[in-house]
C-alpha cells in the first residue's frame, strides 16, 4: 500500500481546509488507501514545510491550490522534487484548473494536475496509482498530465451530486482544534459577476436538506465556536435558506456562530422579521456590495439594486443581532478614485460592522481576466494576481486607497475607536474625506513603515487631530476615553486623557459598588463579593473635567455586543 499525502497550505493558523477534508473523506469511505492530510500555514518556513513533508515519506503527493499559497507551493515542488525524486506531485484546486497546460509547462517538478470538482477524480487517482503498473491515466475526466514530453488534458468531469459528500471533520470535530471550520450546502452561484470565478459555473447544486442538517447537528453537537458556510451567495434559493436557517435556530446550542455570504436584495420582509428573531451572535453576514457606480456594475455583469440592498441592511443593522461585513472592490472597470469615494461613502453610511475595502485580483479563468487588456488593468503576475493600475486609476491612486485602507482597518473595523472615529468623520465633508486626510497625515508622517500598540495608535490619532483646526480636541478626547474604556478594561491611559479620575471619585466608586441594590440592577453575577474585588473586574470612569457636569459610566465587561465591546450604564455616582 503506497503513502498518500494530502497537504494544504493555509493563510492563518485559525483556517481549516475543507478541501482537504472533503477529498480525504470522499476517498477514505472506500478505505482501501493509505492516506495522511497534513495542514500548514504560509508563515511557516519553507524549511519546516518540506521537512515535515519529507518526514511523511510520500510517494505521491496532493497540494491544494489557492491565490493565497500558490507562490509557497511552487516554490516548494522542485526542492521535494530533489529529496524525494521519485514522488508524483500534483495539484488541485481553482488557482491551477484553469490554463493547466501552461501551468504544467512552466512548473516542470509538478507532474498532474486535478481540474476543478475534485473528489471523484482523486479516488479515481488513488485506485489507479496504488498498483504497481504504469497508471493509465487517459482514462480518468478532469486531469491534465505529463506523457513524455506532451502534456495531455482529459475531458471535464460532470458535476458531483452533492449527497454523496461525507461530513468532513471528524467525530466531535476535534481534528479542527481551535480553527474555523468551514461548511458548503451548495456549490455553484446563479451570478455571472466578471471578476469572480464561481461564475463559471453556469449552475448551482444544493445538498439534501436532510443531509445539511445532520451535519450541522455535529457542528452544534461539538459546540463549535464558529462556522463558515462557502456556499457563493447562500440565499440564491429562499427555501433552502429559510430551512437552514430556522433549523439552526430551532437548535441553537447558544454558542455556535454562523457566518454566511449573501446577496442582501434577496431578503424579504418575512425573512427580515425572522431574522430579528434569532439570538444576538447566532449568525453574520458578509455583503459585497464591491461599487455602487451603475457604469462599474454594468461592466461587471452585476445586477443588484444598492437602494434595495441599503434598505435591507438597515433593517437588519436596526435588529442588532447580527454582525455584517460589507465588501468593495477598488480597481474595478469604469471606477475611477473619486468615483469609488463615492461608493465608500454609500456604503460607510450603512456603518457595517465591517467595511472591507480590498482590490480587485485578476483570477485566471474569470471572464474579467479575459476582458484585462480592454479595460486596460494591469496587476502583479504573481498570487493573488492584485491590481496595480486600471485605465480609469492609475497607480498613486491606488497607492492611496491602499493606505485609506489601512485606516479603515486600524480605526473602524477594529472596533475599538467607534465614537472617536465617528466622531472624526462628521469633522469633515465625507467620511471618505475623513480617512483620505488621515492616511496622508499617516503616511507623510512615515507611520506606515512599522506597527503599533494600541497606546501609540492613540498618540499618533491625537497628533492628527491637532493637525485639523476644525476639530475640537477636547470632544474628541472624551469620545476616546469611552472607547479605551468601553473595548477593555484600561491599565493604562495616556497623560492627556486625564488617567487620574479614578483616584479623585475612589471613595464615591466604592460605595457605588458597596450598595446592593447597585448590583442587583447593574452587576448581579457580583452580589456578595467584596467592592474592592469589583473595582478590579468592572469599571467606572467619570466623562467630564472636575466642576462641570460631569457623567458616570459603569463599564460591564462580562457583557459584551457583537464587536466584543463591554455593555455600559450611565450611573450616578
Amino acid at each position: 500500500m503506497k503513502t498518500f499525502v494530502l497537504a494544504a497550505v493555509n493563510a492563518k493558523f485559525i483556517h481549516s481546509s475543507l478541501a482537504v477534508r472533503s477529498l480525504a473523506r470522499f476517498a477514505h469511505n472506500r478505505e482501501r488507501h493509505h492516506l495522511i492530510t497534513a495542514e500548514f500555514t504560509i508563515n511557516q518556513t519553507q524549511d519546516y514545510i518540506l521537512d515535515e513533508l519529507f518526514r511523511m515519506q510520500p510517494e505521491v503527493l496532493f497540494f491544494s491550490a489557492y491565490i493565497w499559497n500558490i507562490e509557497v507551493i511552487r516554490q516548494l515542488c522542485p526542492d521535494l522534487k530533489k529529496i524525494l525524486p521519485d514522488c508524483l506531485i500534483a495539484l488541485g484546486g481553482p488557482e491551477v484548473s484553469y490554463e493547466s497546460r501552461t501551468f504544467l509547462r512552466d512548473n516542470p517538478a509538478v507532474d498532474l494536475i486535478l481540474r476543478g470538482e475534485g473528489e471523484l477524480t482523486f479516488t479515481e487517482l488513488l485506485d489507479q496509482l496504488e498498483g504497481e503498473a504504469l497508471p493509465a491515466f487517459e482514462g480518468i475526466k478532469g486531469i491534465a498530465y505529463r506523457n513524455g514530453d506532451e502534456i495531455e488534458v482529459t475531458p471535464n468531469r460532470d458535476p458531483l451530486d452533492l449527497a454523496l459528500l461525507p461530513f468532513p471533520y471528524d467525530e466531535g470535530c476535534k481534528d479542527a482544534g481551535r480553527q474555523i471550520l468551514y461548511y458548503e450546502s451548495s456549490r455553484g452561484c446563479p451570478y455571472r459577476c466578471a471578476y469572480c470565478l464561481s461564475s463559471v459555473e453556469k449552475a448551482v447544486r444544493f445538498a439534501p436538506l436532510d443531509k445539511v442538517f445532520a451535519d450541522l447537528q455535529r457542528f452544534l453537537d461539538a459546540r463549535v465556536p464558529q462556522v463558515k458556510f462557502v456556499d457563493r451567495t447562500f440565499n440564491c434559493d429562499r427555501n433552502h435558506t429559510l430551512a437552514i436557517w430556522r433549523y439552526l435556530a430551532e437548535h441553537d446550542n447558544g454558542i455556535t456562530n454562523f457566518h454566511f455570504e449573501l446577496t442582501a436584495d434577496l431578503l424579504d420582509d418575512e425573512m427580515i422579521a425572522f431574522l430579528r428573531s434569532l439570538r444576538p451572535g447566532l449568525f453574520q453576514f458578509e455583503i459585497g456590495v464591491q461599487s455602487t457606480n451603475p457604469q462599474t456594475l454594468l461592466s461587471i455583469n452585476r445586477n443588484v439594486s444598492f437602494d434595495r440592498l441599503a434598505r435591507v441592511v438597515r433593517a437588519v443593522k436596526s435588529g442588532g443581532n447580527i454582525h455584517q461585513h460589507l465588501d468593495l472592490i477598488a480597481g474595478l472597470p469604469q471606477e475611477d478614485y473619486r468615483s469609488f469615494g463615492r461608493s465608500f461613502d454609500d456604503v460607510y453610511a450603512l456603518q457595517p460592522e465591517q467595511l472591507q475595502l480590498g482590490f480587485l485580483k485578476v483570477l485566471k479563468g474569470s471572464p474579467l481576466h479575459a476582458r484585462r487588456e480592454e479595460f486596460g488593468i494591469v496587476y502583479r503576475d504573481c498570487a493573488p494576481y492584485e491590481v496595480l493600475a486600471t485605465r480609469w486609476l492609475p497607480h498613486e491612486d491606488v497607492m492611496q486607497l491602499s493606505a485609506i485602507e489601512e485606516m479603515v482597518e486600524l480605526f473602524y473595523n477594529s472596533g475599538k475607536f467607534i465614537r472617536s472615529i465617528a466622531y472624526l468623520t462628521g469633522c469633515f465633508p465625507s467620511p471618505f474625506a475623513c480617512y483620505e486626510s488621515l492616511a496622508q497625515f499617516w503616511v507623510e508622517s512615515g507611520y506606515h513603515r512599522t506597527s503599533h500598540s494600541r497606546l501609540e495608535l492613540c498618540e499618533l490619532l491625537r497628533r492628527f487631530v491637532l493637525s485639523q483646526p476644525q476639530i475640537d480636541e477636547q470632544a474628541w478626547m472624551w469620545r476616546l476615553k469611552f472607547d479605551l474604556s468601553r473595548h477593555e478594561r484600561p491599565k493604562k491611559l495616556p497623560d492627556w486623557l486625564h488617567p487620574d479620575q479614578f483616584l479623585v471619585y475612589r471613595e464615591r466608586i466604592l460605595a457605588f459598588f458597596s450598595q446592593e441594590s447597585n448590583l442587583e440592577r447593574y452587576l448581579p453575577q457580583y452580589l456578595n463579593c467584596d467592592c474592592r474585588y469589583i473595582a478590579k473586574v468592572a469599571y467606572i470612569e467619570v466623562f467630564g473635567n472636575e466642576g462641570e457636569n460631569c457623567q458616570a459610566v459603569l463599564f460591564d465587561y462580562d457583557r459584551r455586543d457583537l464587536l466584543g465591546n463591554a455593555t455600559y450604564y450611565l450611573i450616578e455616582l
